[in-house]
């Protein structure tokens, strides 16, 4: 246990010495709510082989983000895998762009919306770590220049772009289309 506690402490220290990332200025959590594909990702482990990954979001109670992360494991044809951890926003943040997310209780991992367009058809998620990054669109693929774009913009944000890798979306899954 005191180990455990140590680390926790020692993680949580960690976090608040790291250089700041871009924060989108204002998030309307109700037009954020619905379906996201994961278009490009520094993947978690759990995503290295994922393909036609999508994130839904629902508005839970207070500030509550009920949340269900499915793809196909290894190919279009693979198992379905589906978890759904529970997003936090951040009450003391106005801009409603940082949020813990909880996979496993107690620890809330850092999740950022860094970009999402007026249109809320495109947005960035990352850490201060700079270990994670998902890039997702309402609809599965974007175009070039604006991939281009947004890669261009997290590399100036200080991540590796040798470690961003494409998500494949084809076929497999396909979510409700609540985000319209």
């Amino acid at each position: 246990m005191k180990l455990s506690l140590t680390l926790l402490i020692l993680l949580t220290s960690a976090c608040s010495t790291m250089k700041p990332i871009k924060t989108e200025p204002s998030v309307d959590i109700d037009r954020f709510m619905g379906d996201w594909y994961v278009i490009a990702n520094i993947p978690t482990p759990i995503e290295k082989k994922a393909w036609n990954a999508v994130e839904t979001y629902e508005k839970g109670e207070k500030n509550r983000i009920e949340t269900t992360f499915i793809f196909n494991k290894g190919g279009t044809d693979g198992d379905v895998k589906t978890y759904t951890p529970v997003g936090f926003v951040n009450e003391d943040d106005p801009s409603n762009a940082v949020w813990g997310m909880r996979f496993i209780w107690p620890i809330k991992a850092e999740y950022i919306i860094m970009h999402v367009d007026d249109d809320y058809q495109e947005t960035v998620i990352g850490r201060r770590k700079r270990d994670y990054l998902w890039i997702m669109a309402r609809e599965p693929s974007l175009s070039e220049e604006r991939l281009k774009a947004l890669i261009d913009m997290v590399v100036e944000e200080g991540y590796d772009r040798n470690e961003i890798r494409m998500v494949p979306q084809k076929g497999g899954y396909q979510p409700s289309k609540t985000s319209e």
